[in-house]
């Protein structure tokens, strides 16, 4: 009876130190799995919210001067003088050219020659119809006399008349011999030298002057872009009241800015059949001359403000396979959420989102590698993402839309 007493302990004691054992190791295993839990990644978002921004749309344009004269003879003969320098400004009326005037001053002296003769003339003849015209109740004159003084009086009033304008037309002739400016501007190079035939009226002008202060800027723009602008002022979207709505600005060929604004004067109403659209004219001033005629230049219009804007940063859009563009979401249980969206245009290093995204959303703008869908995340507010896009400056050319 001792024996198997004591042999029941020994096997109780067994059991013990295997259980407890047992228990050990299990504690241990979880204390280990806890330690290798990996905690949730960590991620930047910014709190979405609406903003009003300034839409501006950037085409390409040329300049073109406000007045051009193209300067043709109107008389024919030989150039005996050019009296201007090429590129140089010119005042309106300014001798440009001096064709030779003898056979017009000929003309000139012929026509006033003549016209002194018919005056001459005319005295003798009134007073004789005058006198016949008195004697006519007397009968010392035939009727027929009367009749022949008083046509001959009229015959010597029209010759002076005819003569007074040869005279008149043979002094225009004279004057067209100088050939003057008829506008003030700038002058281009000339066509013809001294000793050149020139001829009334010729296709080919002498010169060109151009007036380029104040200076128009043409733009081009697609019906299709007039269209969605349009929409988008029906329904609300964007707003074009304002005193700055009519103002443009320009950026020249090496990419610097022009420093003064220019004002919308008109938009076309005709479409062009071969490029589908409407040209819109804004003019410049330009008292330094910058701006030459025929310059390529980038025109930036203000389409209006959109009061509920929502931006967010470039890196923060991804495109899934098909380029369809995505952002990441944080939702209210820390869990990440994929969220296509629909952009707009870009706005400097920003994007101008059209649909998907809602005021007080969470979107995650750094640390998007670490973050999957349906994953949890420990999210981290960026004050200096908020702070820069609740700032945004008007972006230059923000007419770039993606698709």
């Amino acid at each position: 009876m001792k024996y198997r007493s004591k042999s029941n302990r020994i096997t109780t004691m067994f059991l013990l130190c295997i259980v407890t054992c047992a228990c050990f190791l299990s504690a241990c295993n979880s204390r280990q799995q806890t330690q290798q839990a990996p905690p949730p990644p960590e991620v930047v978002t910014m709190m979405v919210k609406e903003q009003p921004v300034v839409l501006t749309t950037e085409l390409p344009g040329r300049t073109s001067a406000c007045l051009v004269a193209e300067v043709r003879p109107q008389v024919s003969g030989i150039i005996q003088k050019r009296l201007f320098t090429e590129g140089a400004r010119v005042k309106a009326g300014e001798v440009l050219y001096q064709i030779d005037p003898a056979p017009f001053k000929a003309a000139y002296d012929s026509a006033r020659a003549s016209l002194a003769r018919a005056q001459a003339n005319l005295p003798a003849i009134k007073s004789r119809a005058q006198r016949y015209q008195e004697l006519s109740g007397t009968k010392a004159v035939s009727q027929q006399d009367i009749a022949d003084t008083s046509a001959a009086l009229g015959q010597a009033e029209a010759e002076v008349t005819y003569w007074q304008a040869a005279l008149d037309a043979a002094r225009i002739n004279l004057g067209y011999t100088q050939v003057r400016a008829s506008i003030s501007g700038r002058i281009g190079k000339s066509a013809v030298t001294q000793g050149a035939l020139v001829t009334a009226g010729q296709p080919t002008p002498l010169a060109t002057i151009q007036q380029i202060d104040p200076i128009y800027v043409d733009v081009p723009r697609s019906t299709a872009q007039l269209l969605r602008l349009r929409h988008s002022v029906e329904g609300g979207a964007l707003n074009q009241e304002g005193a700055g709505q009519r103002k443009v600005k320009i950026i020249l060929e090496d990419g610097t800015p022009y420093p003064l604004e220019g004002t919308l004067q008109f938009q076309d109403i005709t479409v062009d059949r071969s490029t589908g659209s409407v040209t819109v004219r804004a003019v410049f001033p330009n008292p330094d001359e910058v701006l030459l005629p025929g310059m390529f230049v980038r025109g930036i219009a203000r389409e209006g403000v959109n009061s509920k804007a929502i931006l967010i940063p470039q890196p923060s859009v991804a495109r899934d396979p098909k380029g369809n563009p995505y952002v990441l979401l944080v939702n209210a249980v820390d869990k990440v959420e994929q969220r296509e969206i629909s952009i707009d245009r870009a706005m400097g290093n920003q994007w101008l989102v059209a649909t998907g995204l809602k005021p007080g959303e969470r979107v995650i703008i750094e640390g998007m590698q670490k973050a999957k869908p349906g994953a949890t995340v420990k999210a981290v507010a960026s004050e200096a993402a908020a702070s820069e896009v609740s700032t945004p400056e008007p972006a230059h050319g923000a007419a770039v839309t993606a698709k």
